[in-house]
């Protein structure tokens, strides 16, 4: 059996889209495929490997309690061979809780997954690995990520769709509408890496702890996804980059990315996500990958390189 989920970029609606905001996403040409055995041993065997081919954690559960037997792992990752193992244990478990005969039998499976870009780029390697197991295990994705990691689910229904979205989370419900965001100016947009991985959960915290009443917010940023869809200049794009940074630095109380890092720049540049690390988006021309390695950001990636 093999399964294969989409990564993910928020376009709009980063933080608010926990509360309610209509948010752009869309899904990448990278992803996570996961592919799975039947072996004779009352085992699971699990290896992760990176885009290199490298493996980063291979652990050895017993069947069918899910007993850890025995973990190795990249030394370079955070958290250690425990941290990660217990980890995907617990993701292992929680599906059995939404489905009591997965992984219950006396045979065993030998499990592969591999991504096919960096970890640190923050596409989503956990979304994906959520989104593959549930599809193995018939589960609901988004109660197992509620379940685990948590968030919106914006990252699950990217996973599962292949062309952007419109996303919306109700206190009862998840909407996803597929849209056309095919931008006659895209040769014009590039994604540009951060050199590091944000932790979104931080990024959530600092958010809910200053948010307060957000109901203007969040209607100005559903507003916003909806005129992002229909632009047709760069430069009214780069106007909605702008408000849209505005809102959220007012919100978050940081100062902007352009503002942080690239106040020289000829373009205009609109964090992603949780502020602070992974991709930002940035309008510009040819130009534009010279002046972000000059700062010494070696990963910028054009747009139709990056979006499915």
């Amino acid at each position: 059996m093999e399964y294969y989920s989409r990564g993910k970029l928020l376009i709009t609606g980063e933080y608010f889209v926990l509360d309610g905001a209509k948010s752009l996403a869309v899904p990448t040409k990278y992803g996570q495929d996961l592919r799975v055995e039947s072996i004779q041993e009352s085992q699971l065997i699990w290896q992760s490997f990176a885009e290199n081919g490298e493996c980063w954690l291979e652990a050895i559960f017993d069947l069918p309690k899910l007993r850890l037997a025995n973990a190795t792992f990249d030394a370079n990752e955070d958290g250690g061979k425990d941290t990660i193992a217990e980890n995907l244990n617990k993701i292992l478990r929680e599906t059995q809780k939404l489905n009591p005969a997965f992984l219950n039998s006396e045979k065993g499976f030998l499990v592969k997954t591999k991504l096919d870009f960096p970890k640190n780029w923050g596409l989503g390697s956990s979304s994906t690995l959520i989104n593959n197991i549930a599809n193995w295990a018939k589960v609901n994705p988004y109660k197992l990520l509620e379940n685990t990691f948590g968030g919106s689910g914006y990252d699950i229904a990217c996973a599962q769709h292949n062309s952007p979205i419109l996303f919306t989370k109700h206190p009862s419900k998840i909407v996803v509408e597929e849209v056309n965001f095919n931008l006659t100016f895209r040769n014009q947009l590039y994604f540009v890496h951060l050199n590091k991985k944000q932790n979104s959960r931080e990024g959530i915290e600092r958010y809910k702890k200053l948010k307060g009443n957000l109901t203007s917010e969040i209607k100005q940023i559903s507003e916003l996804s909806e005129a992002f869809l229909s632009c047709k200049k760069l430069s009214d794009f780069e106007k909605l980059m702008k408000e849209h940074e505005q809102i959220v630095s007012k919100t978050i109380q940081l100062k902007e990315i352009q503002a942080e890092l690239f106040s020289d720049y000829f373009g205009q540049t609109k964090s992603l996500g949780a502020w602070g690390g992974d991709f930002i988006l940035a309008t510009g021309n040819e130009d534009s990958p010279n002046y972000f390695n000059k700062k010494g950001f070696s990963t910028v990636i054009p747009y139709q390189k990056m979006v499915l």
